[in-house]
């Protein structure tokens, strides 16, 4: 018969076990905490191929502070201080990013503009309640992308009461209390779409402080698949924009549009190179059944782009979004 074991050995054992898997996880949860730390602080290191990779992971930077939080809810369970202190490595980093976002932001200084972004979509089966939603928003400048006929004359017809001044080129638009003048198309069609497309315009505000240079854009869309972050042609558009935008002598200048991407994205550098954006707010604003992202952006030059929110949902897959620009 084989030897029986000892009481105390068997306790022993019992309680060794479970306490070193448990200091054990507490690593894991550390070395988690530290790589989630490095790529929120090194993001644009991230290599963008293959499957623009580098995007992606800019596109849900933001979300990285619910990881954070699942790290954190998991190390005090372990009671691991090795993962509470690794921890703080993400925490930081997040905080430096994003809290400012979740300010309020500074008092109006009276030189601005209100102005209000909405892709519609070309689907959307109320226009006129989404413009009355609009107009409800009290905004000096409202730009409009994916107008398509006939709900071009229903947006015409309805803002026009509200909004005496307007163009639209393409599927894009502009409206504005305030007049207009030099209304031009500007040309960010990527070389690789051979068929008819035009999606942005420029024009100038005659604002009660000044000519503004207003662009309205809309970016292509991006898909993400098996294969990564299909956005060669929204970056390529990218490009385009930003080369007009930098070329433009007025000061200051807006530029409002679904851009298809979030600041943080490598692929819009061409413009938030140059453009101040939102200084608080998330405003996340597709889908509007559940905004995962904000795409539908605010930038602006000799102005600083305030607190953006988003507007109630309308007959769009997007949200409107909100925000004041203060002019210098």
């Amino acid at each position: 018969m084989g030897k029986r074991a000892e009481p105390g050995a068997t306790t022993t054992a019992a309680v060794v076990a479970p306490e070193a898997g448990w200091r054990g996880q507490g690593w894991v949860v550390g070395g988690g905490a530290v790589v989630l730390g490095g790529v929120l602080a090194f993001h644009r290191l991230v290599p963008n191929r293959p499957g623009r990779i580098g995007s992606l992971v800019e596109s849900f930077l933001p979300w990285s502070g619910v990881l954070v939080v699942v790290l954190l809810v998991v190390a005090l369970v372990r009671r691991s201080a090795v993962a509470l202190v690794a921890l703080l490595l993400p925490v930081g980093v997040w905080v430096d990013t994003f809290g400012g976002l979740l300010l309020p932001g500074e008092a109006s200084g009276g030189r601005e503009l209100v102005v209000v972004q909405h892709n519609v979509s070309d689907e959307n089966r109320d226009p006129a309640g989404t413009a009355r939603a609009l107009i409800g928003s009290g905004a000096d400048l409202v730009a409009l992308e994916e107008l398509v006929d006939p709900q071009v004359a229903v947006y015409e017809k309805a803002l026009a009461g509200a909004y005496p001044h307007h163009v639209v080129r393409g599927t894009v638009g502009l409206w504005s209390k305030l007049p207009l003048s030099g209304e031009q198309v500007v040309d960010i069609k990527p070389p690789s779409i051979a068929e008819e497309w035009s999606r942005g315009v420029r024009a100038v505000v005659h604002s009660p402080y000044g000519d503004v240079a207003a662009y309205v854009a809309h970016l292509p869309s991006v898909r993400v698949g098996v294969g990564g972050l299909a956005s060669q042609r929204r970056d390529e558009s990218a490009a385009l924009l930003g080369r007009a935008v930098a070329a433009d002598g007025v000061e200051p200048l807006i530029l409002l549009g679904d851009l298809n991407g979030v600041v943080e994205d490598r692929g819009l550098r061409p413009l938030t190179s140059q453009l101040e954006v939102a200084e608080s707010g998330f405003a996340f604003s597709f889908p509007a059944s559940f905004p995962v992202a904000r795409i539908d952006q605010v930038m602006a030059r000799s102005a600083t782009v305030g607190r953006i929110r988003t507007l109630p949902a309308t007959g769009s897959d997007h949200l409107p979004v909100v925000a004041r620009v203060t002019l210098r």
